[in-house]
């Protein structure tokens, strides 16, 4: 079976966005740590900024394995 060049093109593009999100999430997580430290915010916060950065990971992780799957199915 050959793969459309449309199916690779979205794999790509839906591949890109999770990587996007999983290191805009990376730098944004720290970042939110270390200025909830310096300013002494309350620990909610940082429970907080942790379960927002780990719904940003599943939803990439949903994504990939998303992609990861049709790509099987599709024979790549």
């Amino acid at each position: 079976m050959t793969v459309k060049t449309e199916d690779r093109s979205a794999h790509r593009t839906q591949m890109r966005l999770a990587a996007g999100v999983i290191i805009v999430t990376m730098i944004l997580w720290m970042a939110a740590s270390f200025l909830g430290g310096r300013l002494g915010l309350p620990p909610r916060y940082a429970f907080l900024f942790d379960l927002a950065a780990l719904a940003a990971f599943f939803w990439a992780l949903v994504v990939l394995y998303r992609v990861w799957r049709q790509r099987r199915e599709d024979g790549e």
